[in-house]
């Protein structure tokens, strides 16, 4: 619903920001690593995800979209709600988090409070295919247009392409455009295969 919040930080804590922004103070709920980046300063933009349940309705604040993004997967798998996404990604930077997912290391996960053996494995196995992949210096991209990922390698395969074919193809493709929508990646895959 809200993409980003932009505007004065009048208040910060490791828990929450209030940002005003067109004479409106937000509470955001932010984790300790998007404090750490905008704890200094006046102004920042958080990107946002916004919770409805049926008794609150809370907005969520960080400050990249690749830490918005694996909240969002993680809040994806049974068993972990916002507030358990929040303390995993105040535990340990998105990078990190992102390659003990990718390199299946359920010890990471487990060291945080509130992670369970079995809440781990179940984040292992829902979210390895969905967390990126690993590329060259160790850096981590999480997929953030998995989505987009996931409708072209669909629309290849019933168009007769090869899965893993299409997928090398379009992980290439993604890697040089991340933001590129489903239709050119189609068509981009098209034109390689």
């Amino acid at each position: 619903m809200y993409e980003y919040i932009k505007g004065n930080l009048t208040e910060v804590t490791p828990t929450y920001a209030i940002v005003e922004t067109g004479g409106i103070g937000y509470q955001v709920f932010i984790s300790l690593t998007s404090y750490q980046k905008v704890q200094s300063q006046p102004q920042a933009t958080l990107w946002t995800h916004f919770v409805v349940r049926e008794d609150a309705q809370s907005l969520y604040g960080f400050s990249d979209r690749e830490e918005r993004a694996l909240f969002r997967h993680l809040i994806s798998v049974n068993g972990v709600g916002a507030n358990t996404a929040m303390v995993m990604l105040s535990s340990y930077p998105t990078q990190e988090l992102l390659q003990a997912i990718q390199t299946d290391n359920v010890n990471v996960l487990k060291s945080i409070k509130g992670i369970g053996a079995k809440t781990a494995q179940r984040i292992l196995i829902d979210l390895k295919d969905k967390v990126g992949k690993i590329e060259g210096e160790g850096q981590i991209v999480a997929s953030q247009n998995n989505t987009n990922k996931n409708e072209a390698l669909s629309a290849m395969v019933m168009l007769g392409f090869n899965k893993k074919a299409a997928e090398k193809v379009i992980d290439k493709i993604l890697k040089d455009n991340p933001a590129m929508e489903v239709e050119p990646i189609i068509k981009l895959a098209l034109k390689s295969l």
